[in-house]
């Protein structure tokens, strides 16, 4: 590949602006999706199999994503990368545009699907980006510059179910007026902010002997997973150990993100989606500040969490942000006064800044550098396969055990953080050190 040159500080953001819309989708599927399921008549049960879209799609696009995009020289669409998260942005951009003339739970469902799929497309080759066009002293600026925009951009998309209601008042078939607006926003934003990315940014060319190796080498649908299946195999020990403690961390993620708007209305208001649609949408809008500035406190404490890590240990780091998200969680059900959520949720916004980036410090140093990606891939796989198995087995243990009760879901998530903590205590891994930040979503 050509020598890679040095760019500015605003060069690094224009790239990666893109990142943005990004991530502004991705707030608008944490806390908008399943309130627009509430208002279309879904039950409490039904929520995990309605967001299967999101582990299922994680698993299987952006592995294949991976793969085709290393493999691949589009000049004319703009090289290797950036043709495939223009196709996500535009996917994703026609689904936002779509999602709130939804008119049943399975045309919502199957819009969510379609939507996942677009940002999957987008952000998989985005990471590579970092990576392709900058060299190793600039890289922790690149990807601490998509840690920023990701904390942005949910932030904006979450205080917009707050804003928005005030503003956009009434429904429009089904769903508050706001729901329009909120998502109309996120596909502007989408297709925006990558197209603004790819005007400013160009990929570095490959060298006439890599572009003769693109073209001879054939690839198909099967071969991201030969690749996955081999380093699974040769996976490091650690990396088993971190798998057990992300299937108890993603697992309470997806418990909160489902229930989140429901706690909140039962605890302060005392409604729900059927008893008292008004109080219920109010509810929606405070869950959106709620979750909105748990983001703050995430890209506030990021860059200190990693301090934090290299004098201390990323394990110790890992399990007391783990502990204080555990807390919150526990907390956050009792809590009827709506101001004194913004501390409780704190602690897992602290957590959230911990679960973006300490996790692969706590691996990195056991993983041969020629199977980075392939490995980075893996752990990715690692944060969707509990999600899977939560949205197939929480639906029972939601009716069942928490008696459809949204706030016992908050309680149960806040167990397993626990749990989690615990198994991050079992980690062993090489002491580290003059490690850059890096972060995933």
């Amino acid at each position: 590949m050509t020598k890679k040159l040095k760019l500015s500080f605003w060069q690094i953001i224009n790239m990666n602006v893109g990142f943005f819309g990004i991530q502004y989708s991705f707030g608008l599927q944490q806390s908008a999706v399943n309130p627009i399921y509430d208002f279309l008549g879904a039950s409490p049960d039904q929520l995990p199999i309605l967001n299967l879209a999101g582990p299922l799609t994680g698993l299987l696009i952006q592995p294949i994503i991976g793969a085709l995009s290393d493999k691949t020289w589009l000049p004319k669409f703009g090289g290797r990368r950036k043709p495939f998260f223009f196709i996500g942005a535009i996917i994703c951009s026609l689904a936002l545009f779509l999602f709130p003339f939804s008119s049943s739970l399975w045309m919502a469902a199957g819009l969510l699907w379609i939507l996942d799929a677009g940002n999957n497309t987008a952000m998989e080759p985005y990471r590579a980006f970092i990576a392709d066009k900058l060299d190793e002293s600039q890289q922790p600026t690149g990807f601490q510059t998509q840690s920023f925009f990701t904390g942005f951009g949910q932030t904006l998309a979450n205080i917009s179910l707050f804003i928005f209601p005030m503003i956009f008042i009434g429904t429009t078939g089904k769903l508050p007026t706001w729901v329009f607006a909120s998502f109309f926003l996120g596909a502007v934003c989408s297709i925006g902010s990558v197209w603004w990315s790819s005007h400013t940014t160009k990929e570095i060319p490959p060298t006439n002997e890599e572009l003769e190796k693109i073209k001879s080498e054939k690839i198909n649908i099967f071969t991201p997973f030969v690749d996955i299946f081999s380093a699974i195999k040769d996976m490091p020990k650690v990396m088993w150990q971190l798998a057990l403690v992300y299937l108890f961390q993603w697992y309470a993620l997806f418990c909160y993100w489902q229930n989140s708007s429901k706690s909140i209305a039962l605890s302060v208001w005392n409604a729900t989606p059927k008893s008292n649609p008004k109080l219920y949408e109010e509810a929606v809008g405070w869950t959106g500040l709620v979750n909105g500035w748990y983001n703050v406190v995430t890209f506030l404490v990021a860059f200190a969490l990693v301090g934090f890590a290299r004098k201390y240990s990323a394990k110790y780091v890992h399990f007391t942000c783990l502990v204080l998200a555990a807390i919150g969680f526990l907390i956050f059900p009792h809590i009827e006064n709506k101001y004194l959520l913004f501390p409780a949720i704190t602690g897992f916004g602290i957590g959230w800044a911990s679960m973006m980036g300490i996790p692969y410090l706590m691996v990195v140093s056991n993983i041969p550098k020629e199977r980075y990606g392939v490995y980075m891939g893996i752990i990715n796989m690692m944060i969707v396969i509990p999600m899977f198995i939560q949205t197939i087995t929480f639906g029972y243990i939601m009716k069942h055990f928490l008696h459809n009760d949204a706030r016992l879901a908050i309680t149960f998530a806040g167990v397993l953080l626990v749990i989690s903590a615990i198994c991050t205590l079992f980690i062993k891994s090489k002491k580290q050190s003059d490690l850059p930040f890096d972060s995933e979503k």
